[in-house]
């Protein structure tokens, strides 16, 4: 299964409302991306922590509707 790219934007933006996000299909497959997530809610939080956020605002997806996705994680400058 495939999940394009406005629904990951759209979960991890309901989950950071603050967030700035990119996403790049990186296999024109909807189902291999990378993401760059940007938000205050990050800040002082370790990278892997950060990225256990946005896979838990993904609800279970990775691994099943979501195939593959690359993270960048930071607070704002």
């Amino acid at each position: 299964m495939a999940m394009p790219a406005g629904e990951i934007e759209a979960l991890i933006k309901a989950a950071f409302p603050d967030a700035k996000i990119h996403i790049e299909d990186l296999a024109g497959d909807n189902d291999h991306y990378a993401a760059t997530v940007v938000s205050e809610a990050f800040r002082g939080v370790p990278r892997v922590r950060q990225h256990q956020m946005v896979y838990a605002a993904l609800q279970g997806r990775m691994g099943a509707e979501l195939h593959a996705l690359a993270l960048q994680t930071s607070a704002p400058e």
